[in-house]
């Protein structure tokens, strides 16, 4: 073997146990194909791997390296792409700027940490450095909350580019950002405002990209989003654990994503987040989504799922607000289509939520195999309304149908039932709901029972929105065609109000269903009900009625 041939061999070595450290080399196929470009590259040739540390960053954790960074960026672009490496180290930035074909690798025992903003009154933070500014302000961004108008005010961000992603397993702490205000701006840093320029308030944002993948590393305390994606086609995220301050990720705009094995902590906002807001200056759906084998929390203290302890809040104000969970809106002009939520679990949060108020088509939605534990509010929330929050002349009142929610067990006493509400002359359509189990608080008492709750067609959709439900298990009203099969309602304590309560509904068939056994409350109330059957049911009696104007038993 000639000394070129050895050179060549060597260095296809070296590369070749870097690329296996990475994850990047597969089987057989990938290894031929590899080894044919290896052969015919010179040692001269440009390099598949940047090293931070190679353009002057330090990783010293006091020393600012963003410069450095987006040097060692800016090079793997030049060269056609490749990796940036961030060895073991603490590297203290500001913004970071993404490029296409260009992958992060941040290391086991490497930190990325959000340099301190400037604040109010200041020019610069940490160091003298300040992240990018905030994008001009648009006509549309009184259709959204500022946060998700603008994306370079942020720790790591990339526009209109394509095939790139960061990987794991090191970790990206915002340490320096600004929450955006709300109840989660606690600790040194809520002084600042989302506005305030030279802050950073975002950890990872993207706006019109396709082709990317997050897998594998950490967030702790990400600003206003750990992840703000907008009009991202192509998307995977993977085995990411998220322990932050407000949302965990929001996917908004964005087609064909897949969600997979993600933790999320999110104490004072929503943990996995799909949206479809106004935010492009135009309708865009969030539709073919996946989102499957996560957990969702919101009752843990900042840092304590990451580092393992596990710690939950003390503060009882803290610990009842417990957000946390998966979300569909409230932003939602563009509509959602063909989502899948699956094999999830949920515990001390709030529960699954479904939200349309800003005119979305929501059509075609499976939730199945979601365990609940300890919920704050309503296990299933389900809402048509009307926010319009958008073009006043182009925003109607949009739709909520197709809906199909099975395999789903609540325990730990929720202290709201279930609430579908659609509204007057507007009507959540074509909903099965299917081998569910909710355990409810219950201690209802008779007035309770009697309650007609207001309609707040434009209120901000919440589970607690409409205040107490006369109803321990199902509150429905404005919908038709349902169907409840397999679904037992079991309250911790007796209670005077019915199991379930329909209101406007306009077919509705229960099979095979349970109620609490311990009080001599009706299992059904009917207001306005059409085309009503209940059979196959152990404790009560088959029954079917054409028409119900008010009829409880």
């Amino acid at each position: 073997m000639t000394q070129q041939a050895n050179t060549i061999m060597e260095e296809f070595r070296r590369e070749f146990l870097k690329m296996a450290g990475l994850g990047i080399v597969g089987g057989s196929g990938c290894l031929t194909n590899t080894t044919a470009a290896m052969a015919q590259r010179k040692p001269s040739e440009k390099p598949l791997f940047f090293d931070v540390r190679s353009f002057g960053a330090t990783g010293d954790g006091k020393t600012v390296d963003s410069m450095a960074i987006n040097a060692a960026i800016e090079a793997a672009a030049a060269a056609g792409g490749g990796t940036v490496v961030f060895p073991a180290g603490i590297y203290v930035c500001f913004s970071i700027r993404l490029k296409s074909f260009v992958a992060l690798f941040v290391e086991q025992g490497a930190t990325i940490i959000a340099a301190d903003s400037p604040r109010p009154g200041e020019t610069s933070g940490y160091m003298g450095g300040t992240y990018d500014d905030a994008e001009p302000k648009t006509e549309w961004d009184a259709y959204q909350d500022y946060g998700h108008n603008h994306w370079h005010n942020s720790l790591i961000w990339g526009e209109n580019i394509h095939d790139f992603g960061i990987f794991g397993p090191g970790m990206i702490w915002g340490r320096g950002l600004s929450h955006g205000g709300g109840p989660g701006a606690r600790g040194n840093y809520s002084v600042f405002r989302a506005e305030q320029r030279g802050a950073g308030n975002k950890a990872i944002a993207l706006k019109n990209c396709h082709n990317v993948i997050f897998r594998d590393f950490s967030i702790l305390k990400g600003g206003h989003f750990g992840l703000l994606l907008t009009g991202v086609d192509n998307l995977t995220i993977d085995n990411l654990n998220i322990d932050t301050d407000r949302d965990g990720m929001d996917i908004d705009c964005c087609k064909n994503v897949r969600v997979s094995n993600c933790t999320v902590n999110s104490p004072w906002d929503d943990g996995i987040c799909p949206k479809s807001s106004f935010a492009l200056g135009y309708l865009r759906a969030t539709e073919n989504v996946t989102i499957t084998n996560c957990f969702v929390t919101g009752d843990y203290q900042l840092g304590s799922v990451l580092d393992g302890t596990w710690k939950r809040h003390t503060d009882l104000a803290t610990h009842n607000l417990a957000t946390g969970r998966i979300k569909c809106g409230t932003e939602s002009n563009g509509g959602f289509k063909n989502i899948i939520i699956s094999n999830c679990v949920f515990e001390s949060c709030r529960g699954l939520a479904l939200e349309t108020v800003d005119g979305a088509y929501c059509e075609d939605i499976t939730f199945t195999g979601i365990t609940m534990r300890d919920l704050r509010q309503s296990p299933l929330f389900l809402r048509l309304g009307a926010r319009l929050r958008g073009p006043r002349e182009a925003t109607k009142v949009g739709t909520l149908k197709r809906i199909i929610m099975s395999n789903i067990t609540s325990s730990g006493a929720a202290p709201l039932c279930t609430n579908i509400s659609g509204m007057p002359g507007y009507m959540i359509e074509d909903l099965k709901i299917s081998d569910v189990f909710f355990h409810q608080a219950g201690g209802g008492d008779s007035e309770l029972a009697k309650r007609q709750p207001p309609e707040l067609e434009k209120g901000y959709p919440e589970p607690p929105m409409f205040g107490d439900l006369p109803a321990t298990g199902l509150f429905v009203r404005h919908v038709r065609n349902l169907e409840v099969s397999n679904l037992e309602v079991m309250t911790e304590t007796a209670d005077a109000r019915p199991a379930f309560w329909l209101m406007d509904v306009n077919g509705a068939d229960f099979f095979r269903v349970k109620v609490p056994r311990m009080s001599m409350a009706p299992a059904f109330r009917l207001q306005n009900v059409d085309e009503f059957r209940v059979f196959g049911s152990k404790y009560l009696k088959d029954a079917e009625y054409d028409r119900s104007d008010d009829r409880s038993f």
